[in-house]
């Protein structure tokens, strides 16, 4: 049998149990594995209570939390199927999620109470738990309803084909995908992970980045849990909250986007004694190799840059602590058990895996490897173009040289990479659309020091009376956009380019001079 992330937890608290395991900085709880097991069985024990079964799903909407943490691994423990939901994402958004994945129960926190309860309505026959004091009246206490269960957990068999988890990403309609991933693929990248980085049971690591998101949840969290590590959990990111807590528990791995690594920089780092670091990870965006000297000087930690997407598991590439400054660009070269090509695209329908690109020539990256995702849920027209000819379709434009180093070149989808976070153009358009006076808009990423790039809205006005302010506070007090998404600046044209068949032709807005002139 192969491995679980139930049976991973399983065998690390045996050899284990008397290990300190993991930290909650927020609330100050230290467990050891053993203390830490005793929880996850309370939480699987109520899962069943509440008539969770294999195969039915589990969605969190939780900052970086133990309960997080021990739903995690309570979901591997029974075969029921957890779905991590983006907690920056809002009502609208969050209620297309649950009626895409149909949760059997919803467990948030105090703090994001609102946007669920103005949902919770649609979903009368969904379990809400609340985590937090004085539950509000359309949910249940979690700690009332765990506390009292047993920490002996009857066995349930759990197979390595069966689906572990299902977390969303947005594809290029801008609508959210479920992916589908089993048990077998998170074990594999979890070796992977824990191989590239060198983890062992002596690694005290750092949860900072979201836990929602597979780059913590898959490539770093877990690994260290099948290592034997320490995790000491941050509620959410905040630069003086991480230096302190390096400093304070010798912290010697995490992982963070380079805007993050910025932010550390910028914050002071001197003042904080971090030389327990050994090893960061990085994703989601090239680091400048001016950072990367900057990290190495002042934080003496080396660097490894990981290049992937959700449904690949995510990391199928890794750029190693040597290659940093000598493969500047680079996302690496492939991981363990996988193989990467560029092919040409094709204009009617995939890109065909054996049509493969020079070095050097610009093409579609395309993946084969164990940490692949199953499917899409319920997107089979979807699944069957992503996974055409058995290799996943990125739809990532790169190029490959002749060492075989990856280099990703641009999005086929015109995606934004706004503080290492996916932001996808349609969306934001879809929504300043509702807005009365917006005629068109187009939206662009626009380069941008602290977070790569910044969110930039070209705007058709009905109305010449209508400001940036205007629609800066209708997506504010409106729940169609998160936060995060909403446009930094906004650019008011006459009209924008469109072919033929009505698509706005960004390359033409991007090239045109009152464009090109304002993104600089």
């Amino acid at each position: 049998m192969y491995a679980t992330t139930g049976s991973i937890f399983d065998q690390t608290v045996k050899k284990y149990r008397d290990k300190e395991a993991i930290v909650e900085e927020k609330t100050g709880k230290r467990l050891t594995y053993g203390q830490w097991q005793d929880e996850v069985h309370r939480v699987a024990n109520a899962l069943q209570d509440a008539c969770v079964k294999k195969g039915d799903r589990v969605s969190t909407y939780l900052f970086n939390t133990l309960e997080l943490a021990n739903v995690y691994f309570a979901c591997g423990k029974i075969g029921a199927v957890i779905n991590p939901i983006n907690f920056r994402l809002k009502g609208k958004e969050i209620q297309y999620i649950l009626e895409d994945a149909v949760p059997h129960v919803v467990i948030f926190e105090e703090s994001l109470t609102h946007p669920i309860e103005e949902i919770s309505k649609s979903f009368p026959q969904t379990h809400f738990w609340y985590v937090g004091d004085s539950a509000p009246e359309f949910a249940h206490s979690y700690n009332e309803i765990v506390s009292p269960c047993s920490t002996e957990l009857a066995d349930i068999t759990v197979e390595e084909t069966d689906v572990y988890a299902v977390m969303y990403t947005s594809g290029t309609t801008g609508r959210p995908k479920g992916v589908l991933h089993r048990h077998r693929d998170m074990a594999e990248q979890s070796l992977i992970c824990t191989s590239v980085m060198g983890i062992s049971p002596n690694d005290i690591g750092l949860v900072t980045a979201p836990m929602f998101h597979c780059a913590e949840l898959h490539c770093c969290f877990l690994p260290r849990v099948q290592a034997g590590s320490k995790n000491i959990i941050v509620h959410q990111f905040q630069p003086h909250t991480v230096l302190d807590v390096i400093q304070r528990e010798n912290v010697s791995t995490l992982f963070a986007a380079p805007t993050m690594w910025n932010m550390l920089l910028q914050h002071g780092v001197e003042e904080y004694d971090t030389s327990s670091l050994r090893i960061g990870l990085y994703g989601a965006a090239p680091m400048a190799p001016v950072l990367v000297r900057a990290l190495h000087e002042k934080m003496k930690i080396d660097l490894i840059q990981a290049y992937g997407q959700t449904e690949m598991g995510p990391a199928v590439t890794f750029l190693l602590q040597d290659e940093q400054l000598t493969k500047t660009g680079s996302a690496g070269r492939a991981a363990y058990n996988h193989e990467i090509r560029v092919v040409r695209p094709s204009e009617n329908g995939p890109s065909e895996p054996d049509d493969i690109c020079k070095p050097g020539e610009v093409g579609e990256i395309i993946v084969r490897g164990s940490c692949t995702m199953l499917e899409y849920l319920n997107r089979k027209e979807a699944s069957e173009k992503t996974l055409y000819k058995g290799w996943y379709h990125s739809s990532d434009l790169g190029y490959m040289d002749e060492e075989g180093y990856l280099y990703v070149a641009d999005r086929v989808d015109d995606m934004v990479i706004s503080g290492g976070e996916n932001v996808y153009p349609r969306e934001v358009e879809d929504a300043l659309h509702v807005h009365e006076d917006v005629l068109d808009v187009a939206v662009l990423g626009k380069p941008d020091e602290k977070w790569g790039e910044k969110v930039m809205a070209v705007v058709v006005s009905k109305n010449p009376s209508l400001t940036s302010e205007d629609l800066d506070v209708f997506l504010k007090n409106g729940d169609l956009l998160s936060d995060y998404k909403r446009p930094r600046e906004y650019l008011f044209v006459d009209e924008l380019p469109r072919n033929a068949s009505g698509k706005i032709q960004k390359f033409l807005l991007r090239g045109s001079d009152v464009v090109k002139e304002y993104r600089i």
